[in-house]
């Protein structure tokens, strides 16, 4: 089932156990320890609900739900992941080092994501807290009804980013196709600058703090205001 390279890193080998096999022999793993996960052939759940800190690198693209509520544990992909990596986590750090699907990060309440290709759509959906890097481009929707977190972008965003934002801080570099309902353009203070420089040194990605835009919420829609009583 396995293969020890030296008596620190364990490897695992999708080609020879099941996506369960793999899942209960992680969260059997006394930590600290350090694992490989070699031919995972694009293989949906993958390290999910890991709960202790271990340091797992996953070799080639992965399915759904990568890492999905995450705790402690570093996961680093190494390749794509599709949808919903890193949905729901709570600490740590997963790392994808080439692009991912739709939903990256979604409802994630804790940790950094770092994405260091493209994300699809709804990047950052619903974040409750969690730091996302994304070192390429965004697509439509992201930070959707984003609540708490930071969400940075070096490259481009697509269409309606931080729709009924409520309080999660976006800093994009490139270019915003356009806002959603209630996220404007906001002031870039010294705070923010110090705030993106360590975000994106903890990220691993290089970047100029003072080439981006912040975006923030208007905080026109969570606020019941009785002349819009008939709306609701």
């Amino acid at each position: 089932m396995t293969l020890t390279d030296t008596p620190t890193v364990t490897t695992y080998d999708l080609a020879e156990i099941s996506t369960r096999e793999l899942n209960a022999a992680l969260h059997a793993t006394e930590s600290p320890a350090t694992v490989r996960v070699v031919n995972p052939q694009g293989a949906h759940a993958l390290a999910c609900g890991l709960d202790r800190p271990l340091d797992v690198t996953i070799e080639g693209h992965t399915g759904y739900y990568t890492a999905g509520m995450n705790k402690h544990a570093s996961v680093t992909i190494a390749g794509n992941a599709g949808v919903g990596v890193g949905e729901n986590m709570m600490s740590g750090t997963v790392r994808v080092t080439g692009d991912a699907s739709q939903s990256a990060g979604a409802t994630a309440h804790g940790g950094l994501l770092v994405i260091e290709g493209n994300a699809a759509a709804r990047c950052g959906i619903s974040m409750k807290g969690v730091d996302i890097v994304v070192g390429g481009d965004i697509g439509h929707m992201s930070a959707f009804m984003g609540q708490a977190g930071r969400l940075v972008v070096l490259g481009d965003a697509g269409e309606a980013l931080g729709d009924s934002l409520y309080e999660v801080r976006i800093y994009v570099r490139g270019t915003v196709a356009s806002l959603g309902a209630d996220c404007v353009k906001k002031e870039m203070r010294a705070e923010h600058l110090v705030e993106l420089r360590e975000l994106l040194d903890a990220a691993g990605l290089d970047a100029d703090p003072a080439d981006f835009t912040r975006y923030g919420s208007a905080r026109s829609l969570y606020h019941f205001h009785v002349d819009n009583a008939s709306a609701y």
